[in-house]
């Protein structure tokens, strides 16, 4: 990718919503097949996918195909088969886990570097680039001066989280799913016991507050970071969401999309596809999916990361309750609420309640239930009935402008068409030239029937009439060079779109650890044999070859759980530093070991008890 050239990445998680991704503004999408996709939930046929590449390719949009589980021996012909089915439909890049798969026969596709790979120090990156990987996925846990480091010391692309759930596990780290039910986020199918209930006991079985989910972190939010990001050399920007809906994708997608092109328009930067976005609503993250936002310590500064009263949306706050009559309550201010909205709040127990609204009056709001709200109770909604009727029907369009040029020809008319990309084609047509009697009317009806783009992908900017005599035309031959102008500039467009090279460089650079335990994720005997050609001496079998995980830790986190409830010894003299119980409704019982550092960098390890 030309670096100039900045990159919104969205996800598809299916046909919709990768529609809905381009349509609101997306220069890439990425998608995950019927097998070997990390999110198991969001598999996509060969065909579906097809039908992705073929409208986002109109755009000049790539899209990224999810191959990113840990594989069996066994599967790996079957993954082999189907990267070349992928490469035979057009795909722009291969996003990957296990590098088991380099020893495979692939086509030169550019490689992507999953984060589920757990790319967090300038040594991995720098090794990743050397065996061929066009782009590192970077760790969500690294900081802005970690990140400029990186791109300091490398070629590579850089991209990054910028939206989205959090895993409360550093990513390619988290075994509790696979220990507490057999169930492996590196193999696509987390059950996300982090966003369970659970209870906190201290080591003598004190237990510290009512339960809650306490390994629920927030939603990741860095809109107001996309300028230090850009500085820090990021490319790509990344949203989260293959398991949410088009409305949730569009949403964010655009809100995304404005941002980032105020900054680019400032910085004389470019986006990396094609086309104007007209949208249909005004985008708003808290409108959509969300457990409120955290920046996830991007700037090294401690703040508060955790969900804990729930890991379900909780949407935007709209006001505090006022005071209570006999079917309605009253806001401390108006706010435009509407006939089938959601709302929701918390009781005095922490629990997440939630209700629809049936009638609005000011600040008075007829709920169709009243249970459990008092004065003071603080109300979010959930659900903008407006809000997502706008998202579900065609919530953008995406538009190529055009500039048009009607000229003669000795036997008759031509009609050339160049594109924001300045790509053109010529079409032209035989036919008599009679002068107009009334030429100015003549010009108006050209010019208005060559503009009448209807729903191609294409608006006309400006159309020039190159002729030296106004003629008559007749509204069907205009229309018919029009038409047949927008069918060769999409063959043009398609067959100039670029292609990045790409593809795995065999070679013996070391690998920067010599020593990989189970956390280094080998499960197969060609990701053995990768690691060895690259110097590591020691390899164990990855988690999910059946390892006992008794006594190992689960989980690796920058989340510290002491910090989020105020009991951090470091700021708080007295508090114990000892570790910490979670127990959840199954009885299964995870110590949390904390580790101390510096304000920002502590966090905590989670073992199975």
């Amino acid at each position: 990718m030309n670096k100039s050239k900045i990159e919104l990445l969205s996800p598809a998680g299916n046909l919709p919503a990768a529609i809905a991704a381009i349509r609101c503004g997306a220069d890439a999408v990425y998608i995950g097949p019927s097998r070997f996709s990390a999110r198991e939930a969001a598999a996509n046929s060969i065909d579906d996918i097809a039908r992705v590449i073929d409208f986002a390719h109109l755009y000049f949009v790539r899209v990224y195909a999810a191959v990113n589980t840990l594989l069996y021996d066994h599967e790996l012909p079957i993954a082999e088969k189907l990267i070349h089915s992928l490469y035979n439909r057009g795909i722009d890049g291969l996003i990957i886990q296990d590098p088991g798969l380099l020893e495979l026969d692939l086509p030169p596709i550019p490689l992507i570097a999953s984060t589920q790979m757990h790319n967090d120090t300038l040594e991995k990156v720098q090794f990743l680039e050397a065996v061929g990987f066009s782009r590192a996925i970077l760790a969500r846990e690294l900081t802005l001066d970690q990140i400029a480091n990186i791109r300091r010391h490398t070629s590579i692309e850089l991209e990054c989280f910028v939206h989205g759930a959090l895993c409360v596990s550093m990513s390619g780290q988290c075994y509790a799913s696979y220990a507490l039910g057999g169930r492996s986020g590196n193999r696509g199918q987390c059950a996300q016991p982090c966003r369970k209930l659970y209870r906190l006991t201290n080591q003598q079985g004190q237990t510290l507050g009512p339960d809650r989910y306490y390994l629920s972190l927030k939603d990741l939010n860095l809109a107001q970071y996309l300028g230090d990001l850009l500085d820090a050399g990021i490319t790509s920007f990344k949203i989260e969401g293959r398991l949410k809906n088009p409305e949730y994708v569009a949403n964010i997608t655009a809100y995304y999309r404005r941002q980032l092109d105020d900054i680019l328009l400032r910085r004389n930067l470019r986006k990396a596809s094609s086309g104007n976005i007209l949208l249909g609503f005004s985008p708003h993250p808290a409108k959509t999916f969300n457990r409120g936002f955290t920046d996830y310590g991007l700037t090294n500064s401690p703040s508060q990361m955790g969900s804990l009263d729930t890991p379900k949306s909780v949407g935007e706050k709209i006001g505090t309750v006022r005071r209570i009559a006999r079917n309605y309550f009253e806001l401390d201010n108006p706010h435009d609420l509407h006939n089938a909205d959601g709302i929701c709040f918390f009781d005095p127990h922490h629990h997440l309640l939630g209700t629809v609204i049936n009638g609005v009056d000011g600040a008075k709001v007829y709920p169709q239930k009243m249970v459990a709200l008092t004065p003071g109770t603080k109300i979010f909604r959930n659900y903008d009935h407006p809000f997502h009727k706008q998202l579900k029907t065609i919530p953008a369009q995406r538009k190529i402008t055009l500039r048009m040029r009607l000229y003669e020809i000795p036997q008759g008319i031509a009609l050339e068409g160049i594109d924001e990309d300045g790509l053109s084609a010529t079409v032209t047509v035989e036919h008599p030239k009679e002068p107009a009697k009334n030429p100015d009317a003549a010009r108006r009806n050209i010019t208005q029937q060559l503009q009448k783009l209807g729903q191609t992908l294409f608006i006309c900017t400006a159309v020039t009439l190159d002729l030296q005599t106004i003629c008559f035309f007749p509204v069907s031959l205009l229309n018919r060079l029009r038409n047949d102008l927008t069918e060769a500039l999409l063959k043009v467009r398609l067959q100039n779109r670029s292609l990045q090279p790409g593809g795995v460089i065999k070679n013996n650079v070391p690998y920067p650890l010599s020593v990989l335990d189970f956390r280094g994720n080998v499960l197969n005997d060609r990701a053995r044999a990768f690691y060895r050609r690259h110097g590591v001496t020691k390899i164990d079998p990855a988690a999910e070859s059946g390892l006992d995980l008794n006594g190992q830790p689960l989980m690796h986190t920058k989340f510290c759980l002491r910090r989020e409830l105020n009991l951090c010894p470091g700021s708080h003299p007295g508090q114990p530093a000892a570790p910490l119980l979670l127990t959840d409704r199954e009885n299964h019982c995870l110590e949390l070991r904390f580790r101390c550092g510096p304000c920002g960098s502590c966090g905590m390890d989670l073992f199975l008890k």
